[in-house]
């Protein structure tokens, strides 16, 4: 009876691999079509140089330290171990995107992040988020993770025309990043999960 249930549970386990696998392959493969346009027009090299030629881009030594660690708590606890995607919530966020057929759940890394601010839009489609991840990779081979985390954090959206930390602390609060105080610092990692519902000036809650 219990090698009879091993056996059936297996085979479940297999079926739904298999159905995961053939329903994923043409994401995969438009996902992949998606990059290689994207960096055809654009190369990673070129959009990167672009943000670091803009007015106001600032270092990742300007940015306190428990903002840092507020972040990387919040969005990408393993950022500095992973190699792009974080193989446990990308594959928890795929399988159960996969089997519903459309986006229901997130799970991307700060390069992830970075990636989509770099060339595509916000809607939410899973080839959409299978390109994000190839550009990932190649900001993974390309840049260190300092260089990934100091690019993100210029370009990331804080609401209302905010890009970048240093934007977002000179709008909601009248300082420089290096001044934000703890309050400050808690809320505008907050506001990054939904900029326009969560920044500063339309949200108070238990979230900051």
């Amino acid at each position: 009876m219990k090698k009879k249930f091993i056996w059936i549970f297996s085979l479940i386990i297999l079926s739904t691999i298999i159905l995961c696998f053939t329903k994923a392959m043409p994401v995969i493969s438009s996902g992949y079509k998606m990059y290689q346009n994207a960096v055809k027009e654009n190369s990673v090299e070129s959009v990167v140089d672009n943000i670091k030629e803009k007015e106001g881009y600032f270092s990742l030594d300007t940015i306190p330290e428990d903002y840092i660690k507020e972040l990387l708590q919040s969005e990408d606890k393993r950022f500095y171990y992973h190699f792009g995607i974080d193989p446990i919530s990308t594959t928890r966020a795929m399988f159960n995107n996969v089997m519903a057929g459309s986006f229901v759940q997130g799970g991307s890394t700060i390069t992830q992040q970075l990636a989509k601010n770099m060339y595509f839009s916000f809607e939410k489609k899973l080839d959409r988020k299978v390109a994000e991840v190839f550009v990932a990779f190649e900001l993974e081979r390309n840049y260190s993770k300092d260089e990934i985390l100091e690019l993100y954090l210029n370009v990331i959206y804080f609401g209302e025309g905010c890009y970048g930390v240093k934007e977002a602390a000179n709008h909601y609060y009248g300082v420089e990043p290096q001044y934000l105080n703890e309050e400050q610092i808690g809320e505008l990692v907050f506001t990054i999960k939904s900029p326009n519902n969560y920044n500063p000036n339309v949200y108070v809650g238990e979230g900051v």
